[in-house]
């Protein structure tokens, strides 16, 4: 069963107070609190066997190194990997997409190519494929998306050419929630013999995923925002693509030798690891994998659903109120076709079309406006364009108000969320 209030426990910043209020932490989609275990499991190691790895024959070393690879393991086993030589270890999505974008293009592609993204996407998930646009010549064309942020399938489907050589695009939208169906969008590309490389740094923390039923890729997210630490991260890569690639960056540890006549590079996963690695951060990430497994990610999923399908309706009721994204439309009667109800503890089965991110504004209340006045009602959210600004421009709005959930908030906290929201209006 799920306990919110014993995971909560797990959380000690959680009983902070904000301007006389108590903490209502509404901006997980932009990085999640830390539970005592993750902290802990740092602490430990920088205590008890803190010394670069894959570099020493001493006993700390070959603890560090052990703990660093039962890690590789840990991420192996949670994204169902076929091997720890398909993970490596990144500063998060961002370094993963670029790592990408870097080496495929530089080894894949030519003037003229093409590169397909969505409407949707995360700056990180944009420019590292114009950088190689400006650098190369490749182009960038987009998947459109329906007024309710739905990507607009047929088009996609219209978007390949001959000259289409990867397609990039996001699990889950950080600003509308949207889930997209990336499992359609893999295949399709597969039938054009194009690889696909999935942004998942919204959908990690929030549903189960399994790379190779999905046949990505490559797949990537960040640890911040599944409960482990900030600076870690993760790509995975089918071994024949990684194998294909080059080294995204030069340095210690990604060599199999070095003179100055010629260099040869090390083997998976360690040609992409350049230096020393966040050995730390890696144990960090494996003991918040292992926490949210321990939960069970299918009943993360299906209690966030219910989390989401809650808010979204009180906040329905409130006059004014505009929610982007999927089901804003017709709220009631879609909200009640997604409903937790209807998952059986599966947000797979169930195929979700918002995931746990809800991005609004009411009426000409300024989104800065919003986020400010409920800061000091103790409630956290974010403004702003979400680094997301072609979306903004598609939706025709400056940002919106952003309220992103996780496995510790509740209902409760909900309630206070509206309620802020009602008091601020009322403001105006």
């Amino acid at each position: 069963m799920f306990n919110v209030q014993s995971i909560r426990e797990d959380f000690p910043i959680l009983q902070t107070q904000v301007y006389g209020h108590p903490l209502v932490y509404l901006d997980n989609g932009a990085t999640t609190q830390k539970p005592r275990q993750v902290v802990e499991a740092m602490v430990n190691q920088y205590y008890t066997a803190n010394s670069n790895v894959h570099r020493g024959v001493h006993h700390l070393s070959t603890v560090a190194t052990d703990m660093l690879e039962q890690s590789r393991e840990t991420v192996r086993k949670f994204i169902h990997a076929a091997s720890v030589d398909e993970i490596v270890f990144t500063r998060g999505t961002t370094e993963a997409v670029n790592l990408v974008a870097s080496s495929f293009c530089q080894q894949e592609m030519q003037a003229g190519d093409e590169v397909i993204v969505s409407t949707m996407e995360h700056h990180s998930n944009i420019v590292p494929w114009q950088l190689q646009a400006e650098r190369k010549g490749i182009v960038v064309k987009v998947i459109p998306m329906t007024d309710e942020g739905v990507l607009q399938m047929d088009a996609y489907e219209q978007l390949f050419t001959e000259k289409t050589k990867i397609v990039s695009v996001a699990h889950v939208s950080n600003v509308l929630g949207t889930v997209n169906p990336v499992a359609e969008i893999i295949r399709i590309a597969h039938t054009h013999g194009v690889p696909v490389l999935i942004d998942g740094a919204q959908s990690v923390p929030h549903m189960p995923v399994d790379v190779q039923a999905l046949d990505a890729d490559f797949y990537c997210f960040s640890g911040h925002k599944v409960y482990g630490p900030t600076g870690i991260g993760v790509l995975y890569g089918k071994r024949e693509w990684l194998d294909r690639l080059p080294p995204y960056q030069g340095g210690g540890e990604m060599i199999g030798t070095v003179s100055f006549e010629k260099t040869t590079f090390n083997h998976l996963p360690y040609k992409f690891e350049a230096g020393t690695p966040d050995y730390v951060g890696a144990t960090g990430l494996a003991a918040a994998l292992d926490y949210v497994s321990a939960i069970g990610m299918d009943n993360i999923a299906a209690y966030e659903a219910s989390l989401t399908q809650y808010a979204l309706e009180q906040m329905a009721q409130i006059p004014g109120m505009r929610i982007f994204g999927p089901i804003s439309a017709s709220l009631t009667s879609q909200v009640d076709e997604y409903s937790s109800d209807n998952c059986q503890l599966s947000i797979v089965n169930c195929q979700l079309h918002r995931g746990s991110v809800i991005s609004f504004l009411v009426g000409d209340i300024h989104h800065l406006d919003m986020g400010t006045l409920l800061d000091r009602l103790g409630i956290a959210v974010r403004t702003g364009h979400h680094c997301a600004e072609p979306l903004m421009h598609r939706l025709g709005i400056e940002g919106t108000v952003r309220a992103s959930f996780g496995i510790y908030n509740t209902f409760e906290e909900i309630d206070a969320f509206v309620s802020g929201i009602k008091r601020v209006a009322s403001m105006f």
